[in-house]
């Protein structure tokens, strides 16, 4: 009894306490209590839950997707060169992306992808760019000339689609495919470097490359290694990029290797 009397006088002298409070300060703080209960009581539930869940690492997935990120190495060919213009050294490119895959049937060896990339493209050869009074003048450079240096590097922001075959199962990552895709691919920044026993050259963004470029590619193979080809479908550069008054409508042809992942 003496207990039960001192917890009701405890009781007693906490109520007054609190009738002596203002009722805005008593509010704020019962919400607060409240919400700090809520949560609580969340987070615990959802431990307990988690607890009693096992995950099976090892199941196969039959909503499984494949080939989503993908690597490319690839050489450039430049094509309907002007007479005269000739490559030299190597020419690489490189792409790098992602590409969502969505299946079309029930087996998913059909399918559509498309995603965003990157692509930097290089092009040693002999086409000498100049500028003279705000217009650029194009020429085939001199064979007297000697320069260890003379390179085109074009960096794109690409979207590819595809549409992809592969006799690909849920519970192996080796099998063949065919994938066939088209490129739209936005010139975000170009660079021309010549390096001479007559001058030094160093030109950016270049007004008369083509923003766009657009082409299909083919990419096959089995299991890692994949042979990739690229057909580009307008010029690099312009109309108004001349030499001797004939527009240079070079275009691109681009092969190599294509690796899938994941």
């Amino acid at each position: 009894m003496a207990e039960g009397a001192r917890l009701e006088s405890v009781y007693m002298a906490t109520y007054r306490g609190f009738e002596s409070l203002p009722l805005c300060k008593i509010l704020p703080k019962i919400s607060f209590m409240r919400l700090y209960l809520l949560i609580l009581t969340f987070f615990t539930t959802l431990s307990v839950f988690a607890q009693n869940v096992e995950t099976d690492f090892d199941a196969l997935d039959s909503l499984y997707r494949e080939d989503q990120f993908y690597v490319n190495i690839t050489y450039n060919t430049l094509q309907k060169r002007p007479e005269g213009l000739q490559q030299n050294k190597l020419s690489p490119g490189f792409c790098v992306g992602f590409l969502r895959d969505m299946p079309l049937n029930k087996k998913r060896t059909v399918s559509i992808a498309a995603g965003l990339g990157y692509t930097l493209a290089i092009y040693n050869q002999n086409l000498g760019i100049s500028t003279l009074d705000g217009t650029n003048n194009y020429q085939i450079l001199d064979s007297d000339i000697t320069y260890s240096k003379n390179k085109l590097s074009l960096h794109y922001v690409d979207l590819p689609i595809e549409f992809r075959w592969r006799n690909s199962t849920m519970d192996s990552h080796k099998f063949w495919r065919v994938y066939v895709g088209l490129k739209l691919s936005y010139l975000f920044y170009d660079q021309y470097k010549l390096d001479s026993s007559v001058t030094k050259i160093n030109k950016a963004n270049n007004k008369d490359f083509n923003d766009f470029h657009y082409g299909f590619y083919l990419a096959t193979g089995w299991n890692t290694w994949n042979i990739y080809g690229y057909y580009g479908l307008n010029p690099l550069l312009n109309s108004s990029a001349k030499i001797s008054g004939k527009s240079i409508d070079m275009n691109t042809i681009n092969f190599g290797l294509m690796f899938y992942i994941l």
